[in-house]
């Protein structure tokens, strides 16, 4: 339905999703320093991942509303632990798991995996320690992963989890060639070095903004202080 590389594609786009839902619903602008330094991200992205494009109609539809869902989910999380209820990210999980697992059983159930590990938990021997040792060990992964990945939304915010997910996109594809040796192109190599210098400079210009918003902060309080001192009753001789 869809090639690989035209799914890594549009999934590139997220932090422009992220952008127009925060400016469309909540009315929140980002400096113009932020919107330049999501370009070379998202264009590193999209030469890193070059390749056969080609999608059915219905498959990239579905890719673009994942991708706008992915978004959507991103932005929820970040919402619910910094505005409103306050959650924290343990408490997030411990609220979404069970709604998580009920919608995991039903499509398992549906695709037949639920029946594929009937037949296979039968066969004499197939069933050990070892995989159930496996199975619990990647349970503990996937929840230090969510506690990791809710913290980071918290503090970090929904924008900077879209680029850091760009970013990982073309990490993985450098561990590939460190580990199996895969070829890439030279278009390839250059948008993996575009999405590294965009994630650097992004982070960059967030860690600039911050630094003028506490300096703004620190200098009104100043200023409250000194307008208080100036205000105040002169004492009696």
């Amino acid at each position: 339905m869809v090639t690989v590389p035209l799914h890594q594609t549009v999934r590139a786009l997220t932090p422009v999703f992220t952008v127009a839902i925060y400016r469309y619903c909540f009315s929140s602008i980002y400096d113009k320093g932020t919107y330049i330094s999501l370009a070379p991200v998202i264009l590193g992205v999209i030469l890193a991942s070059y390749g056969d494009l080609y999608a059915t109609l219905l498959g990239f539809s579905m890719t673009l509303i994942g991708t706008l869902l992915a978004a959507v989910k991103t932005v929820a999380t970040n919402r619910l632990q910094t505005a409103g209820l306050h959650f924290g990210a343990l408490e997030l999980l411990y609220r979404m798991s069970p709604i998580a697992c009920v919608q995991s059983l039903v499509m398992a159930y549906f695709c037949g995996e639920i029946q594929q590990f009937q037949d296979f938990a039968a066969v004499p021997g197939q069933f050990r320690l070892q995989e159930v040792m496996i199975l619990l060990v990647n349970g503990v992964i996937a929840f230090a992963l969510n506690v990791a990945s809710f913290e980071t939304n918290r503090c970090a915010g929904a924008l900077t989890m879209t680029i850091a997910a760009n970013v990982k996109q073309v990490l993985t594809v450098v561990l590939s060639i460190s580990i199996w040796r895969i070829q890439v192109g030279l278009m390839n190599a250059c948008g993996i070095v575009i999405t590294l210098i965009g994630g650097a400079w992004y982070g960059r210009v967030e860690v600039m903004g911050k630094g003028k918003g506490v300096a703004s902060a620190a200098k009104m309080e100043e200023g409250e202080v000194e307008k208080g001192e100036t205000n105040a009753p002169k004492g009696q001789s």
